[in-house]
């Protein structure tokens, strides 16, 4: 399978404090995710690979079809934005994965998300 040069991810990350209770080591996280088609051909988003690491080091793999219940058709030149969340148990903690998408040519492709932190405010310097 092979990587897509051609699409560009950014996310951003917010811990959702109304939401968590660290006295009971939930931290609740949201991010929201821009997938931009930087190509000439419309592309489908069919599933998703996720791996959150905490602070103490624990991993959990996540998969799945699509994002937010959606298998999106981006077209050339536009972009698709979701927001989703994440719940650790630690105050901090990372993710990265990749999204396995579909060409009109009906080759599927590789875009790697890069590491990402989650972390509260107070520990981001």
């Amino acid at each position: 399978m092979l990587n897509e040069p051609n699409v560009s991810i950014q996310v951003q990350s917010v811990y959702l404090e109304s939401q968590s209770q660290p006295d009971i080591a939930r931290y609740v996280f949201a991010y929201t995710i821009c997938i931009r088609n930087l190509g000439r051909e419309p592309i489908q988003l069919m599933s998703r690979y996720w791996l959150i690491t905490n602070s103490d080091g624990h991993k959990t793999e996540v998969q799945g079809e699509g994002v937010v219940g959606e298998q999106p058709v981006i077209p050339p030149g536009k972009e698709y934005r979701y927001t989703s969340g994440a719940i650790l148990e630690t105050p901090m903690g990372t993710m990265e994965g990749y999204y396995v998408m579909l060409s009109t040519q009906g080759d599927h492709f590789h875009v790697d998300i890069p590491a990402f932190r989650l972390a509260i405010p107070t520990l981001i310097n």
